[in-house]
């Protein structure tokens, strides 16, 4: 991809409604839910032009990740933080090392999901936390998970069990609820209607396509208070997108 791509997602990441919304829902969900004192030593996987990674360090020493190799190579050169090129698949890294093992929006790219959570327990301390969102619901899939090279999409059920053993599941909650029903009306209708399909392939991703100065406003409005919900570990039973925090056990 040629780096006016990356250019556009490093802008999207830091202003697009549906980024800030949910990254200030992620960091206010872990300032509640850290075990530790800080700082902490803390491993990002999957992150893009960085933003992530960037907020984490309000928590300690962040390591970032990121498996695509053009994206790796840009946000290396543009963003200020600590990563290295590498797969969630096969982390480069020794058990038991990091506090805060971060995956956002990552699993549902890989096929092998188990394996993914399984090297994100592996290097996560006792009484760690590894924190993960993915998009929610198969029935939503549409062009927007084809841009993005998704592989799935999950339901609780799902993102439940595949964090099943060696801990316990300290959080869980769909977001993106208000949204969700609108959203799932129009994904709906464009698989009944064949030129509004068409009409959203063109437009290519939902970051593209709901994106303006008022659905800026709008959007960011509505979905913000579902920040104040989950701070209140109040469990939104739909949502576009999927929550789960997981804690591993203390070695006794």
């Amino acid at each position: 991809m040629q780096s006016s791509y990356y250019q556009e997602y490093y802008a999207i990441e830091r202003e697009h409604w549906w980024f800030l919304v949910r990254n200030q829902i992620l960091m206010n969900h872990l300032r509640q839910n850290l075990p530790f004192k800080r700082p902490l030593q803390i491993l990002n996987i999957g992150v893009a032009t960085g933003r992530t990674s960037e907020l984490l360090t309000e928590f300690g020493k962040v390591k970032s990740v990121e498996y695509d190799q053009e994206c790796y190579e840009f946000t290396k050169t543009n963003v200020p933080i600590d990563i290295i090129q590498g797969s969630i698949l096969e982390l480069p890294f020794e058990s038991e090392k990091y506090d805060l093992v971060c995956a956002f929006d990552v699993i549902e790219h890989v096929e092998d999901h188990t394996l993914a959570v399984s090297e994100m327990k592996r290097v996560c301390k006792p009484e760690g936390l590894v924190s993960v969102t993915v998009p929610a619901f198969m029935f939503l899939w549409n062009q927007h998970d084809d841009v993005n090279h998704h592989v799935r999409r999950y339901d609780m059920s799902m993102l439940k069990k595949i964090f099943e053993g060696d801990g316990k599941i300290i959080f869980n909650t769909y977001f993106n609820f208000w949204l969700f029903f609108p959203i799932a009306f129009f994904r709906l209708l464009s698989k009944i209607l064949p030129l509004h399909q068409r009409k959203i392939e063109e437009a290519g991703s939902d970051f593209t396509v709901m994106n303006g100065p008022i659905f800026q406003k709008i959007f960011k409005a509505i979905f913000k208070t579902e920040d104040w919900l989950i701070q209140r570990k109040i469990r939104l039973f739909v949502g576009v997108s999927a929550l789960l925090t997981w804690q591993k056990t203390k070695k006794v």
